[in-house]
């Protein structure tokens, strides 16, 4: 089982400002896998499939609405512990995790899946928009002690950390906010950059994967 860290260090990002970004994990061997850490990061469907097993709840990052929503890979969750993330929730899932891991009274596991999209050939695009989501989430995280991380978390929260104070215009004008825009949808961008107006964290028994 993964050790606990009962507490983050804050240093300063990468920008200068004093920021608690994800610990940087021991070497470790390529062979071996993320379950031995407390908090793991991987992409879309299989990225979920390879991470759900084995964590208590699984994280899925998913900034904007989807570019074509009648694609994708709906997914029955009902067997997992799953909630949904998007930039104004990062921190509101950080504290929820938090007060499962006292519930439970030992290291509660988090698996961290940024959704994607999907490319015209069914592949998935790897979405920077629901990278920085999982980031925001890894390093909210982190400032609440849960920061043993993989070293696949700890990039994705050095992304965010790293680019935090550009994060709106970079979701803006990132492939999937432009493809938005030009189908009329702008307002779904806007609205998923506000801030949170509900304190809940729903777990959620289906989602539909772009890729």
């Amino acid at each position: 089982m993964p050790r606990c860290a009962r507490a983050a260090r804050p240093h300063r990002g990468i920008s200068g400002e004093r920021a608690h970004p994800a610990r940087y994990p021991e070497r470790v061997s390529d062979a071996e896998p993320q379950i031995k850490y407390q908090v793991r990061f991987d992409w879309g469907v299989a990225g979920f499939q390879a991470l759900a097993a084995e964590a208590d709840v699984v994280v899925l990052a998913d900034a904007l609405p989807a570019v074509d929503a009648t694609r994708g890979f709906p997914t029955a969750l009902g067997a997992h512990t799953v909630i949904v993330a998007d930039l104004a929730t990062s921190t509101l899932v950080a504290d929820w995790a938090l007060a499962r891991q006292a519930e439970k009274g030992d290291c509660f596991s988090v698996a961290v899946v940024a959704v994607g999209e999907r490319r015209a050939d069914g592949t998935i695009r790897f979405a920077m928009e629901d990278l920085l989501v999982a980031g925001a989430v890894i390093d909210a995280l982190a400032e609440r002690g849960i920061d043993h991380c993989s070293p696949e978390a700890a990039a994705a929260a050095a992304s965010y950390v790293g680019l935090k104070r550009a994060v709106k215009h970079l979701v803006t004008a990132s492939e999937t906010g432009q493809a938005l825009g030009d189908d009329g949808r702008a307002a779904a961008v806007v609205a998923a950059l506000a801030p949170a107006t509900d304190g809940a964290v729903a777990v959620v028994t289906d989602f539909t994967f772009a890729a």
